[in-house]
């Protein structure tokens, strides 16, 4: 049949739920690989995708669900734990053994499923002959949504948070046959969150696993990536294509983290035929040209005035002949000579108050799909910041990662370094760029950080995000330096003075010079919204809130982001996710943060309706985090099951 379910074994005796989606022409075919912990069967189905890849590249497509989520057996310990490796190797070779297989696999996927292919290529199973990861990284403590520069991140415990509620569903009862009940008691039962972060606030072991960063030459098969400058990854697979010596390809769009089809912002494009071409080529062997065309292909984004829902950025595609590009001059601009706020040029030393709420017009979580929204306008940030303008005489463009180097002393001994790069247009709009963060006592060391001394001066680099611009001639180049990024990232535990030396401060640009390197165009597949039926943007808000609230008399700054979903099923089951994060800071005092989130999962077939509620309670103070997690789960509106998590932990120099 085109379509059917499988139950996949694995050597210690789990099975492992997949679709097969099988072209309806004679095979044997190479066999595609997505595998995911989102339930293929109805909250995450994707059919439409894997179709295409089956009819259009006449492939043979498998959607797996990971071990312990959706209908697959065994329990779901931990975001890519070793077992998970062994599962997909296994994976593979009972694909590559199936009669209707040539005996050649690839893998593919975005986000979770981008990071086990990585993860899968550098165990090098023998059937594996090429991966496409999107949206995804190569280091889990640097590049993922838990830490970034040594920062715990804070919207993104609505993530892990999201796993516990979907993990505690029982797999599809009419898929699971008989006992199917009990396995989903013993599930709950066993269930882990995947909370590890709290105890793992530095990088080490924990966050190695999983990792490709520094095994890149573990990876042996050709590699295609796919990135967005709106996306939280869009560091980390630059650097990836960067070290990788195999036959690789990179494509990197204005996307955040949707589909490069659905994205916003856009443009949008089809990723199908990219997909088919680079698969036909390293699974069959066709001499299709990808081995040939130039290897970067990139969006490079201009000047675009800020919305939370931006449908698109002004700019066109390129080609590069290589990453990062070899014409590119390091540029630096000294925070001395720049006019700060229109004011005459100065020097000496500035003092900063840091304030436990700046970030809220920075985008948040990514970016994600809404509620999650991109960048608004930075002036309200740029009020509390010490802020760094230098004209723009003609159009310039960057492309790379910016750094902040600066020369600072803190009054405190934890304290982080915030930079935002931004354009500043005509009527003063302060348009965002790129943004980075450094714990500063992360200054030599992810692994051992070191306390500041209070009053000694320290210089430090801060990388900000890789990015693609053009600034315009007539506007201006702002960087913005503050003491926190938030809610992206959790405030600091005390509210320090920095005292930036000016002299001993610069901003080093990746500037691009001179013409494009390849005359011709790429040639990628548009897609625009259709006449009639409702935009790609009025899709992707529908149901989305976010609120930015400033409660006076408690003094406190707090954002609020709420989201709905439904899915009505071919077979009329139906699927229902609630996604509620509420977050708040003393701005004063930013060591007293929290952050509430609850996660709901509604699934309705035949026989019964499951319903799960996580909520999450995470609180701080300058020494500790306090932890809170109940779990609630419901079979026909009748409470079955519940627990409780609760943990008191100290502050790691956080």
């Amino acid at each position: 049949m085109p379509e059917s379910n499988a139950f996949i074994p694995v050597s210690d005796g789990v099975r492992l739920a997949a679709t097969l989606y099988l072209p309806d022409t004679d095979g044997p075919w190479p066999a595609l690989l997505e595998a995911y912990p989102y339930r293929k069967d109805d909250l995450s189905v994707y059919a439409d995708s894997y179709r295409r890849l089956r009819d259009e590249g006449d492939f043979a497509v498998c959607r797996l669900d990971t071990r312990g989520t959706g209908s697959s057996e065994g329990v779901a310990t931990a975001e890519y734990p070793p077992q998970e490796g062994d599962d997909l190797c296994e994976v593979i070779a009972w694909l590559a053994q199936q009669p209707w297989c040539t005996g050649a696999v690839g893998m593919f996927g975005t986000s979770y499923s981008g990071f086990n292919s990585l993860q899968t290529a550098m165990r090098q199973p023998p059937a594996l002959k090429a991966v496409t990861a999107i949206f995804a990284t190569d280091d889990r403590y640097t590049d993922d949504v838990h830490f970034g520069g040594g920062v715990r991140k804070a919207m993104e415990f609505g993530y892990p948070l999201f796993m516990v509620s979907m993990n505690a569903l029982p797999a599809v009862p009419s898929l699971a046959g008989p006992g199917w009940r009990e396995r989903w008691l013993q599930r709950i039962d066993e269930l882990e969150p995947w909370f590890g972060s709290i105890e793992e606030q530095n990088d080490g072991p924990f966050w190695r696993q999983g990792s490709v960063r520094p095994g890149y030459d573990q990876i042996r098969v050709p590699t295609m990536i796919v990135a967005g400058w709106s996306d939280v990854y869009r560091t980390a697979l630059p650097r990836l294509y960067e070290h990788l010596t195999v036959p690789k390809r990179m494509v990197i769009g204005p996307w955040s983290h949707m589909g490069t089809d659905a994205s916003i912002p856009g443009p949008r494009v089809d990723l199908t035929p990219e997909l088919v071409r680079w698969f036909d080529r390293y699974l069959r062997g066709t001499r299709n040209g990808v081995e040939t065309e130039p290897p970067v292909t990139v969006f490079v984004r201009r000047s675009t005035r800020p919305e939370p829902d931006l449908d698109a950025y002004r700019g066109r595609w390129r080609h590069e002949p290589e990453w990062p590009p070899a014409r590119g001059r390091d540029r630096v601009r000294e925070a001395a000579v720049a006019g700060r706020g229109g004011r005459p040029e100065h020097d000496g030393t500035e003092t900063l108050t840091v304030r436990g709420d700046i970030g809220t017009t920075a985008h948040i979580r990514g970016t994600y799909y809404p509620p999650y929204g991109l960048a608004i306008d930075q002036r309200t940030d740029d009020v509390h910041s010490l802020t760094y303008d230098w004209p723009v005489a003609v159009d310039l463009e960057i492309l790379g990662t910016p750094v902040l180097e600066a020369t600072v002393r803190s009054s405190q001994p934890v304290a982080f370094l915030s930079a935002r790069l931004c354009e500043v247009l005509p009527d003063g709009t302060s348009v965002l760029v790129s943004r980075g963060l450094l714990n500063l006592t992360h200054r030599r060391s992810h692994t051992a950080p070191e306390a500041l001394v209070p009053g000694e001066l320290y210089t430090v680099a801060v990388e900000l995000d890789t990015t693609s611009w053009v600034f315009e001639a007539g506007n201006r180049i702002r960087l913005a330096i503050a003491g926190a990024d938030w809610p992206a990232f959790w405030p600091p535990p005390r509210a320090a003075e920095l005292t930036i030396t000016v002299d001993q401060t610069r901003l080093v640009l990746p500037e691009m010079p001179g013409p494009d390197p390849i005359e011709t165009p790429p040639a990628l597949l548009a897609v625009a919204d259709e006449p009639g039926k409702p935009t790609t943007r009025e899709r992707a808000i529908n149901g989305a809130s976010w609120r930015i609230e400033h409660d006076v008399y408690a003094r406190e700054t707090r954002v609020v982001v709420d989201q709905d979903s439904f899915t009505e099923l071919p077979d009329g089951s139906t699927a229902r996710m609630t996604d509620r994060v509420r977050t708040g800071v003393d701005p004063a005092h930013p060591g007293h943060a929290w952050v509430e989130s609850t996660s709901e999962c509604e699934v309705v077939w035949p026989e019964l309706t499951a319903r799960t509620v996580a909520r999450l309670g995470l609180r701080s103070d300058p020494a500790t985090w306090n932890f809170d997690l109940t779990l609630e789960v419901f079979e026909n509106g009748e409470p079955i099951a519940s627990r409780h998590w609760q943990a008191v932990t100290p502050r790691a120099l956080q």
